[in-house]
């Protein structure tokens, strides 16, 4: 069977700068992969390149067996939650009128949408504005819009970025029973390892590079690869850092030496 995602040698640069350098993996039907990585170490720009909002990167991403930059249709069979952004508490759209975006273009019955609402258990709070809902709350709406053209994959960017631990519990719980009731694989980026431990049957660290990818309990149950992770994590910073105030060294003594006479 091949698999959902396949990631070969994919690298991107940004400004002469490597957001992603020669990632491969793959995601089978099925799995819950947690991608894990510090700030800046690519994440979102790996799903912006999965979902071909990124179009120029080198080596290739196929997604149900299909080339992203050659085929788009596919991304209807997908759900993407991007990274949280506050909502104005005056936007006028109600809950029901959000998650009917999820389905512009296609024929979906109403109650298919109110089903979407009642899953991530919002049936009560349908005709309220989602300016009027707690951060928890428009999260979980923006799942509901993800989930109501019955995805086969869901992405999610750091979803749980400034929602309190309680709204936090009631989402992982709703993300475990799209794996485990709905059979949705999911890819899901966090800062959060202990919930990635918890929750993810498969594991990716990543900065800018792959270091590791594969089963969870062979990547948490292993306090050196873990040791080994996070002094990789902390060298590939510096050398970016390092490489970037090099760069722009070499950058502003070309700039000098051209006005020279």
């Amino acid at each position: 069977m091949q698999p959902i995602i396949k990631v070969e040698k994919v690298s991107y640069y940004y400004d002469s700068f490597p957001s992603l350098d020669h990632i491969s993996f793959s995601v089978e039907k099925g799995d819950f992969l947690g991608i894990i990585g510090p700030n800046g170490a690519g994440k979102t720009t790996l799903f912006q390149c999965m979902l071909g909002i990124v179009k120029n990167f080198s080596g290739e991403i196929s997604l149900f067996g299909t080339d992203i930059r050659q085929n788009r249709k596919v991304l209807q069979r997908i759900g993407y939650v991007p990274q949280k952004k506050s909502v104005e508490q005056t936007f006028p759209a109600t809950v029901s009128e959000i998650v009917s975006l999820g389905v512009i273009g296609r024929d979906i019955k109403r109650e298919s949408i109110e089903s979407a609402i009642e899953f991530v258990e919002l049936g009560a709070y349908r005709n309220k504005r989602i300016g009027e809902l707690s951060e928890g709350q428009q999260q979980r709406v923006i799942i509901a819009k993800a989930l109501v053209k019955q995805p086969e994959l869901l992405i999610l960017d750091e979803p749980t970025t400034g929602i309190d631990s309680a709204a936090q519990d009631k989402f992982y719980d709703l993300l475990t029973r799209l794996n485990k009731d709905r059979g949705i694989t999911i890819v899901w980026s966090s800062h959060d390892m202990n919930a990635v431990e918890k929750l993810a049957s498969k594991v990716a660290c990543i900065d800018r590079k792959l270091f590791f990818h594969g089963e969870s309990e062979d990547f948490f149950g292993n306090e050196e690869r873990m040791r080994s992770y996070v002094e990789f994590a902390m060298q590939s910073h510096m050398n970016l850092h390092f490489g970037k105030s090099k760069n722009l060294h070499d950058n502003t003594e070309k700039k000098n030496d051209a006005h020279v006479v």
